[in-house]
């Protein structure tokens, strides 16, 4: 066998392994269970968004799950409905954070999908 071969071999090997544990761990990159929300919640840390979330939540008792990611989707993303809310003055305070009020929306999306 040559050297060549060998040292193909091992790289391929080696970029299998890679892939793997990108795809099946948590090592390089958080994988999150698929949610019928993924397009709203990809655009955030869930983790840090989670802990807002559950501060929120506790605010917001008639939270609907399907509305908020609708108005979040009709905005145009987070960025685009953040700035309206800021624009519009609404703000929304949970446990001591005073934030747009779609920001505290994604959070708690973000705390309903959470594991």
């Amino acid at each position: 066998m040559k050297r060549r071969t060998i040292v193909a071999g091992l790289g391929v090997a080696g970029a299998a392994a890679a892939a793997g544990l990108y795809r099946f761990t948590d090592l390089f990159v958080k994988h999150y269970p698929p949610t019928p929300y993924d397009d709203v919640l990809a655009v955030i840390d869930r983790e840090q968004a989670s802990r807002l979330g559950r501060a929120a939540l506790r605010t917001m008792p008639d939270f609907d799950v399907a509305k908020t990611a609708a108005r979040l989707r009709a905005a145009g993303g987070i960025s685009g409905a953040a700035a309206q809310d800021v624009e519009q003055e609404r703000m929304t305070e949970a446990d001591g954070w005073v934030v747009p009020q779609s920001v505290a929306l994604i959070a708690a999306l973000a705390a309903k999908f959470q594991p």
